[in-house]
């Protein structure tokens, strides 16, 4: 039996550019955490200085996000995303030309608008050529965004070895953004057109006003929230977390999030080649019993192991990125499903969740740092992670009943 298309022919050049777009963003949203450290030392900021400044970006994005869903349908998704790459090629040009932590607030707060706009756009979208509603688009196009997670953190760790500044990758992710403005403005956006009739509110009054009153919309949120801030926690903090637990050179701690990232890549990549046909309420739930696993296993090593056990801890970092792999296309999916009718509001919405996470978690992670040290950070994140699967098997019972 043949295996199904991921994409329909017909959308495939959009798809592979918007591909294109998310590896770039990917980029943008994980660099702060390879850079963290050597911020930490150039700056002299203390933890809870560093997690305000990561927090900014992710006040910005999760209002960004919640607006974005409207914005779409009122100026329609092109020119949504280059309002969100314009402000970010200015908030990465400039981010880190000075120590000053306000200055780098505010730049990261217009990152962060930008990071809004681009993620809710492209997701919408991509749940519009879903035509089979698998999943796997929305699983590839976040692949997407490891891709790009995986670069910056490789590139920062080139550049240090060859003796240059960390501030150069953020201005070179500058230039490819100003690159990407020019090709997203000769770009057309051959959407379908049930994207265009259902956003401008033509779709069924019904189904319009169990939006917000149905317990899925809730669920999508919560998911969100908990992953999200999981997710970037980890990939923000676990250079440090080495260099503290395990006693790693800091030259070769932003390899770990390589490592995380990479666990990711290989789960948004995988899944829908090994498992075309899978359900996406199945896999929701055993992926983030997964990754609760390998978080919690980084826990206990944090506290009870030393650098002989640096192997088994950077296998639970791979682990952990493959067990969040797919929980965002997935959760993403459930709601384009649930409410066809409301899908850009919907899934703006559930996308709000997650940055209201990215920014609550970092306060979490920098004052139980502060405090107590670093492990305690992880081991929230560990009960956190735990929580994200409890909800997630809410998310799927709600999401049945309304099916």
């Amino acid at each position: 039996m043949a295996r199904p298309a991921v994409v329909e022919p017909q959308f495939r050049g959009l798809f592979l550019a918007l591909f294109g777009v998310f590896v770039l963003y990917g980029t943008s949203m994980t660099i702060i955490g390879a850079t963290l450290p050597r911020i930490l030392a150039d700056f002299h900021w203390d933890y809870v200085t560093a997690g305000a400044v990561i927090a900014a970006g992710a006040i910005a994005y999760f209002l960004s996000a919640f607006g974005s869903g409207y914005l779409i349908q009122a100026i329609g998704p092109k020119a949504t995303v280059l309002i969100g790459v314009v402000l970010d090629l200015i908030g990465l040009a400039m981010f880190g030309t000075w120590s000053d932590p306000v200055v780098n607030l505010v730049l990261n707060l217009l990152i962060g608008v930008g990071q809004g706009c681009i993620e809710v756009t492209i997701n919408s979208a991509v749940v519009r050529l879903d035509t089979k509603k698998s999943g796997a688009p929305m699983t590839f196009m976040q692949g997407a965004f490891a891709l790009g997670a995986i670069i910056g953190p490789v590139a920062l760790a080139v550049l240090l070895q060859a003796g240059g500044s960390w501030t150069l990758v953020y201005q070179g992710m500058a230039a490819v953004f100003f690159l990407l403005l020019v090709a997203l403005v000769l770009l057309k956006f051959d959407l379908p057109l049930e994207m265009t009739a259902s956003d401008a509110g033509n779709g069924s009054p019904p189904q319009k006003a169990r939006l917000a009153s149905h317990p899925a919309y809730w669920m999508a949120f919560l998911v969100l929230f908990l992953y999200v801030g999981v997710e970037l926690g980890v990939s923000n903090w676990i250079s440090e977390y080495f260099i503290q637990s395990f006693k790693l050179d800091p030259s070769a701690g932003s390899t770990l999030v390589s490592v995380f990232w990479v666990g990711i890549l290989v789960g948004r990549f995988g899944v829908p080649v090994v498992a075309p046909r899978s359900h996406p309420d199945r896999l929701l739930v055993v992926f983030t019993a997964v990754a609760a696993g390998f978080i919690g296993v980084l826990t206990v090593l944090g506290f009870f192991a030393g650098p002989s056990w640096i192997g088994v801890g950077v296998a639970a970092v791979f682990g952990a990125g493959l067990g969040c792999s797919i929980i965002y296309g997935m959760v993403l999916t459930l709601v384009g499903a649930t409410f066809p009718f409301a899908q850009s509001q919907a899934i703006g919405f559930a996308a709000t969740g997650g940055g209201i996470g990215a920014f609550l978690f970092p306060f979490v992670m920098s004052v139980l740092s502060q405090a107590w040290g670093i492990q305690w950070g992880f081991a929230a994140y560990a009960g956190f992670a735990v929580l994200m699967t409890v909800s997630a098997v809410g998310l799927v019972r709600s999401a049945r009943k309304a099916g």
